[in-house]
């Protein structure tokens, strides 16, 4: 179970407002983002979804992307890619909300009542690159969701969720480090985040996930597909046997051969024309998320 989580420091949106700003002159949900100037963030489910200002900003193969105002961020995001072409803070399209966590329509989106996004960080970030904005990037790119406003415990159940628009959130977590809280996670794509707490039974999530690259090794050509499928089926033997390392070391030999076979035998790039398939990248973090999983279940049992 995850350690009780703190509120964050209350923070001011002022700062954006107008010097004639009345609650008569905006919207009522820029009026309700106001109160958060004097309201603890645990108090924020009880607000309708609401726009929040992100900075980014582009240094080499890493964009930073800070929520909320730069002294007392809401929230840090950290991408780093692999090999990235046309990187610009306006490329990656990214909008931060707060969501409403009764809203039935995202509960929908979740996989069951044991996964929900916690009271004091309801923040959903969408990363939706304009397709005319020039983005492309080979294998993958490492999220990093950093947050005060969560409390990190060893073995913690927070986990960084992406789904695409509209669609089902799945966990792509690969780390879970503390400093508040940081959720890492790898992927071949984009498009939404979110960091929740998910307390469903480890081994029932090895089993998704196995599932998941299974289906994605479906769509590898033909000659491709064996070879995944033996270290697949290594990792899924050695978890129900209990020999961890195994199921480990099997992991870490699917992704290197992903990573060999990228851009030759495998596409490996991701588009923001979305006229790509990047089958490497999602390989190499299908196979990270699981591998987190199963180091998990190691180290902390169901």
């Amino acid at each position: 179970m995850p350690a009780t989580p703190k509120p964050v420091r209350n923070w001011s949106l002022t700062r954006w407002l107008p010097r004639n700003w009345t609650p008569t002159a905006w919207s009522k949900r820029f009026a309700l983002l106001a109160m958060l100037c004097f309201t603890p963030f645990a108090w924020a489910q009880s607000l309708p979804s609401s726009t929040l200002p992100v900075t980014t900003s582009v240094a080499g193969e890493t964009a930073t992307v800070v929520v909320g105002p730069a002294s007392n961020p809401v929230a840090e995001l950290t991408l780093t890619f692999d090999d990235a072409t046309g990187l610009t803070p306006a490329s990656l399209g990214v909008q931060a909300q707060l969501v409403d966590l009764t809203d039935a329509t995202l509960l929908a989106r979740l996989p069951g009542a044991l996964t929900n996004p916690d009271s004091a960080f309801p923040l959903l970030v969408t990363i939706e690159p304009p397709r005319t904005g020039g983005l492309r990037f080979a294998r993958t790119v490492r999220v990093e969701v950093h947050t005060h406003a969560l409390t990190y415990a060893a073995g913690s159940s927070y986990r960084l969720f992406k789904a695409p628009l509209g669609g089902s959130f799945k966990d792509i977590t690969d780390e879970v480090a503390p400093g508040s809280v940081r959720a890492r996670g790898t992927t071949g794509g984009f498009s939404q985040f979110l960091v929740i707490a998910d307390l469903r039974e480890t081994s029932a999530v090895v089993a998704g996930k196995i599932a998941a690259l299974r289906s994605r090794i479906d769509t590898l050509p033909a000659t491709e597909q064996p070879a995944f499928d033996s270290y697949l089926d290594a990792a899924e033997s050695a978890v129900a046997a209990g020999t961890f390392a195994d199921a480990i070391a099997a992991l870490d030999s699917f992704r290197a051969r992903a990573a060999e076979r990228a851009g030759t035998a495998l596409t490996n790039e991701w588009r923001a024309t979305r006229d790509g398939d990047n089958q490497a990248g999602d390989l190499i973090a299908g196979a990270a998320t699981l591998r987190f999983s199963v180091a998990y279940l190691r180290d902390y049992g169901n």
